[in-house]
């Protein structure tokens, strides 16, 4: 009896294993192997890999180099922002600035703009932060953007600046971290519109990231935290994301 149940649940796993990737096709095994550890479900990446499909004629995926983090004694209060530019179908450039929480990599805030000033930037800062007293440090690149307008502003929020190195990009390796996610995921597979469409794009994925996406520097879990769900619960269901460019998977009772 307990083969009979065991070879169920390895069949049920594999056909998880299936479904996920093809639902996903942007999935790596890793984060195929976080998704089922959340449905209870502990499955290495490794033999996930294995169950994997793969599209006629695609090599298999490299393997991932880690990513090493660094200023982990600060990271609690501490923000990085940054801007990345984005196409729109009328071959103008969108700015689309963002506001990273380094302690649990949670996206506080992203807007969009055509013409990027000091004073935007800083309202974006205002916004993000608000009254926020647990926060005390902004990392930021050497951007002619950020002029005195900006540092006035953000002093008053009492938030001391630490400014990178010029040419030193991996000194704000979260926030570039974020950006190359963030297009990978979203911004490749979509053409802006304009201002409103890409940041009701960039806002939705946002929601998706902080809520529903595992990472590997939390262990797996969002930064917005997912409770593990038991086979117990009942049987499980996909939710698209993103209009189906990613899902959450979740139970619910039968």
């Amino acid at each position: 009896m307990l083969a009979i149940v065991s070879a169920l649940l390895h069949a049920l796993v594999v056909a998880f294993v299936v479904q996920m990737a093809r639902e996903n096709p942007l999935w790596s095994r890793r984060r195929i192997a976080n998704e089922l550890a959340w449905l209870g479900h502990d499955v290495g990446k490794d033999a996930v890999a294995k169950y994997m499909p793969r599209p006629a004629g695609r090599p298999p995926r490299p393997a991932s180099p880690t990513w090493g983090t660094f200023v982990r004694t600060y990271a609690v209060g501490t923000i990085a922002i940054d801007f990345f530019t984005v196409p729109t179908v009328t071959f103008g450039v969108l700015s689309a600035f963002f506001v990273l929480s380094l302690e649990r990599r949670r996206v506080l805030h992203v807007n969009v703009t055509e013409r990027p000033t000091a004073e935007w930037a800083a309202q974006q800062i205002v916004e993000a932060v608000g009254l926020n007293d647990g926060l005390a440090r902004l990392i930021r690149d050497r951007d002619k953007i950020f002029g005195a307008a900006f540092d006035r502003r953000v002093d008053n929020l009492g938030l001391t600046q630490f400014r990178i190195g010029a040419r030193s990009p991996w000194q704000n390796g979260f926030a570039e971290r974020w950006v190359g996610t963030a297009r990978r995921e979203i911004v490749d597979h979509v053409i802006a519109l304009g201002e409103h469409h890409l940041r009701r794009i960039l806002r939705a994925y946002v929601a998706y990231y902080n809520a529903d996406r595992p990472h590997m520097s939390l262990v797996g879990d969002a930064p917005m935290r997912r409770d593990v769900e038991p086979p117990s619960i009942g049987r499980v269901i996909a939710m698209p994301k993103l209009g189906g460019l990613h899902h959450r998977y979740r139970r619910i009772a039968a």
